[in-house]
């Protein structure tokens, strides 16, 4: 963005929570992190475990119930930053990103990576 600034180009960001698209589609992730996963040596599959990628998927299962499927949040703030006379900088999309995400990006590190 800043690299931008110096030949005119005003850039604004984007950044999504989770929402229902291909990219978060549990049946695709679990077939790519499975193909993944066979292909891993013993030793690698060992050192993490058994339960890896059983709780891994787990995760996925959980985190595409909470995915939003109102992709309007995010094509919104697109045409805002497109049309705009004074985009902003930065847009965040979807209450995940707003309540979670942006206030993690104020933490130190250190804090930030525990939660």
């Amino acid at each position: 963005r800043l690299e931008m600034r110096n030949f005119g180009v005003k850039v604004s960001v984007i950044e999504p929570g989770y929402f229902k698209t291909m990219i978060a589609n549990n049946a695709i992730l679990e077939k790519n992190f499975l193909a993944i996963w066979e292909t891993l040596p013993e030793e690698t599959k060992a050192s993490y475990g058994d339960n890896y990628l059983k709780e891994l998927l787990v995760i996925f299962t959980k985190m595409q119930k909470k995915c939003s499927s109102n992709l309007t949040l995010v094509t919104d703030c697109m045409e805002h930053a497109l049309t705009s006379c004074y985009p902003r900088t930065r847009y965040a999309a979807g209450w995940d990103a707003k309540l979670i995400y942006i206030p993690l990006s104020y933490l130190p590190s250190a804090l930030a990576d525990v939660v």
